[in-house]
């Protein structure tokens, strides 16, 4: 039988909780005071607390709520108080109470105070159950940076393992949020050069006028506010390992400057003469589809050659959910939380992620900030996490999609095949469209970003009525 403490110097109010709360399943328990309260949790181990927050003895509800709470951390608590100010809402919440309501408003609606111990208390037995479960953070977990036991990222492991011996230029790639710096800290870490600098460069975070002089230096003079040399970041990783970031975004002429210290280790400061050396080991990265850059000429061939020697691509969170769990563990090592509630890793892992582990790793911090205790609960996770409105697929996704589609029909082509790639993909993504909205051409038409009147020509155009039963 489940228990409730009521602690309130008000008798009436504790008999109003008696009428409306107690059954053959929950007891309540009364306390007057503070100091009576700390005899009854001791003596009875109520699953919930009820208390208002001023009371007429030596203890008000502040003093009892923290007290409580050193005799028994898993107690929930709810405050109550007929002044609801911004002051004691914030202090309650601070010091650990499961929520803070008006007292008046709850003791009107008996519905309402009904709905509210239940929720608690399902939330007392959730936390109990989670409480026998194992520890989310083992020893041997405590050491990783790189987490993820899946298959794709079994062979990001054995790469990093096989490149990081060798001096070869690394490129890594993946769509935002999915750990491409932390690839590239783990293959200096595990290199010949690991007690070298390693200097990391986000190429879209700084400004395309002073990208060129963050990486290689100016001299004085060089141009308006360059008052004195300043060396740059190649020249400051001499012997170690510099790591461009975003490097897609890179303007092409600071490009041509990477690609000569790619091949030959030389450069020139901005407004400088001087012909540089280094040695410096470069490991790239970027979210975009390069290939489909350099076709675009907004990326050189000849640096995308000397940077893709070696290739490590990241998988997207939502090709390996299984990891979900073990990244939730990761990121909960140095919180408060030492339990989760199942239901939590199931909402976490139905979520698709368009922002990858840095929007999972986000999603934790903030849920451990709201949680109300040692669980995390469905409660705290944001409510478009729990219920999300719609799937938002980054335009990364949609491009390496169709790229690997043309790659396909492309190489049916080249084999001799008199296959018409662009009729036939068309027809496909007619057909499919209509089958996805059961032959409504007027959904099927926006679903493919076209006019009603094309979407019609295209049926007629190549057959497609006489095969679907479209309206």
């Amino acid at each position: 039988m489940e228990k409730i403490l009521v602690v309130d110097d008000d008798a009436e109010l504790r008999r109003c909780f008696q009428r409306n709360l107690a059954s053959d399943t929950l007891t309540i328990v009364e306390a007057s005071n503070g100091e009576e309260a700390k005899r009854q949790v001791a003596i009875h181990k109520p699953d919930l607390t009820i208390m208002d927050i001023r009371m007429g003895h030596s203890w008000d509800g502040l003093e009892t709520l923290q007290t409580l709470h050193k005799l028994n951390p898993k107690l929930l608590i709810i405050i109550m108080t007929d002044f609801g100010t911004t002051r004691t809402a914030i202090e309650a919440m601070k010091f650990g109470a499961y929520d803070y309501v008006i007292k008046s408003s709850v003791i009107a609606n008996a519905s309402q105070l009904k709905a509210l111990v239940n929720r608690a208390l399902e939330d007392a037995r959730s936390r109990r159950e989670a409480s026998n479960c194992e520890p989310l953070v083992t020893e041997d977990e405590q050491t990783e940076e790189i987490v993820g036991k899946s298959e794709p990222m079994q062979q990001v492991f054995k790469l990093i393992g096989q490149v990081s011996q060798f001096d070869a230029t690394v490129l890594v790639t993946g769509e935002s949020g999915t750990g491409k710096e932390l690839v590239a800290r783990a293959i200096y870490h595990h290199s010949k050069r690991n007690d070298q600098p390693f200097l990391a460069i986000n190429c879209v975070a700084i400004p395309e006028q002073l990208l060129e002089s963050e990486l290689f230096g100016h001299e004085r003079g060089a141009f308006t506010g360059a008052h004195e040399r300043r060396i740059g970041k190649f020249e400051q990783c001499d012997g170690g390992t510099i790591f461009l970031d975003e490097i897609g975004d890179m303007p092409l002429a600071t490009q041509a400057k990477v690609l000569r210290v790619l091949q030959n280790g030389e450069f020139q400061r901005v407004g400088g003469n001087q012909t540089l050396k280094v040695d410096v080991r470069v490991i790239a990265a970027t979210n975009r589809l390069p290939e489909k850059q350099v076709a675009q000429k907004k990326f050189r061939e000849d640096l995308y050659y000397r940077l893709n020697v070696v290739r490590i691509h990241l998988p997207p969170l939502r090709e390996r959910s299984g990891d979900i769990r073990l990244l939730v563990k990761h990121f909960l090592q140095k919180s408060k939380i030492k339990h989760i509630n199942p239901k939590v890793l199931e909402i976490l892992q139905k979520y698709d992620w368009p922002g990858n582990v840095r929007e999972l790793e986000n999603v934790v911090e903030r849920a451990t900030v709201v949680a109300r205790g040692e669980t995390l609960m469905p409660d705290d996770l944001p409510g478009d996490i729990r219920a999300p409105k719609s799937v938002i697929v980054p335009v990364e996704t949609v491009d390496a999609t169709l790229d690997a589609a043309a790659g396909a029909l492309f190489a049916l082509a080249r084999k001799g095949s008199k296959v018409k790639i662009i009729p036939a993909m068309e027809r496909e993504m007619i057909t499919r469209g209509l089958a996805e909205t059961n032959g409504n051409q007027l959904q099927a038409a926006k679903l493919l970003g076209i006019t009603r009147a094309t979407l019609r020509k295209r049926i007629a155009k190549f057959g497609i009525e006489r095969k679907l039963n479209v309206s």
